[in-house]
């Protein structure tokens, strides 16, 4: 098996926090929860009547995820992909469990959002999870097992895979739901006073969603093979949740697209703004040098200081020329508003 990255994603720096391991055992009748943070400490309950959650946070230590994938017959290339987080979002069916990898994301405030690959695989009577950090993805699955459970805890590990992976999905509407708001922001910028800052705003905006678009995308396609019933570790009668899944799935990547449109749509109306308001500068000064023209003409020609013109002893000849130069640029402008150019 080779090494995991020994850096974070996006960090550059070695993850120095300590992988945690929760244990979670249930059923209708009992519940138990125990944590641990080295290898020799994991273990599993004897028995598989109840269903197991394994709550993994954390896959940079090689020996815990081998500890685990030991301890339930997880082949060597499944460990190395749960290890490898730059990886494509994907479903593997083996011969006694299922391996899903996707991508879930978070609001990350100025950064728009952040992506982190998790890891689950269903097996007979558990479900392991791994993620590369901790965070509030499935808290509320954990809130409702510690309390009760209601229908989660009647039920079996299939049933778990389903709300983990819905988790997964649901958490992509509130980072949408930020991006529709952004977008409407740089639109009004757009259509009011657009200037460097906009531009550069429409282009973070392109690039986060070509970001989001590539963990979407893929996620769609794994639930649409899990929504079509194909792995004996998923009951029939779960098809319609996943079918669930499968449409907010497919909601999520038709907005995306929309957006990218959207953006797309915005960075020519800003192109085109630039454009225009470059134009009628150039219309204003253009009009400004044609105005110009003739008055330069006339004041080059009194300026040619030949002995023998007659205005230039005429007592009223500089008043003339100021004049004429008078008239001939009120002459111009008025021409121009007529035709409609100023």
């Amino acid at each position: 098996m080779s090494p995991p990255e020994d850096a974070s994603p996006g960090s550059g720096e070695p993850d120095l926090r300590p992988v945690t391991v929760t244990v979670i055992d249930y059923d209708a009748a009992h519940f138990s929860e125990w944590r641990c943070t080295r290898p020799e400490e994991i273990r599993l309950p004897p028995s598989r009547r109840t269903v197991t959650w394994i709550v993994v946070d954390g896959v940079h230590d090689p020996a815990i995820v081998e500890a685990i994938g030991n301890a339930l017959g997880i082949h060597p290339l499944t460990q190395e992909d749960i290890m490898n987080t730059r990886q494509r979002p994907k479903i593997e069916e083996y011969e006694d469990y299922l391996y899903v990898a996707v991508r879930a994301v978070n609001l990350d405030g100025d950064e728009g959002f952040r992506s982190r690959q998790v890891s689950l695989l269903l097996g007979n009577g558990y479900i392991v999870s791994f993620q590369e950090q901790p965070d509030e993805t499935f808290n509320r699955i954990l809130k409702r097992l510690r309390a009760g459970g209601g229908r989660l805890r009647s039920v079996g590990p299939d049933y778990l895979f389903y709300a983990l992976l819905d988790a997964v999905v649901d958490g992509y509407f509130g980072v949408i739901e930020d991006f529709g708001e952004r977008i409407e922001t740089i639109e009004e910028e757009v259509m009011a006073e657009p200037d460097r800052e906009t531009l550069q705003a429409i282009y973070a905006v392109k690039r986060s969603l070509i970001a989001l678009r590539r963990s979407a995308w893929p996620l769609r396609d794994v639930v649409a093979q899990l929504e079509r019933g194909e792995s004996p570790l998923i009951s029939d009668a779960l098809h319609i949740y996943f079918r669930d899944v499968y449409d907010h799935a497919i909601g999520v990547a038709d907005t995306v697209e929309t957006y990218r449109d959207m953006m797309s749509g915005i960075l020519d109306i800003y192109l085109s703004s630039q454009s225009s308001r470059m134009n009628e500068i150039m219309k204003v000064l253009t009009i400004i040098a044609t105005i110009f023209i003739p008055l330069t003409f006339i004041a080059g020609i009194y300026g040619m200081n030949f002995e023998y013109m007659p205005e230039l002893s005429h007592p009223f000849g500089y008043p003339a020329a100021i004049i004429s130069m008078t008239a001939v640029a009120a002459a111009m402008l008025i021409y121009f508003r007529r035709k409609k150019w100023i």
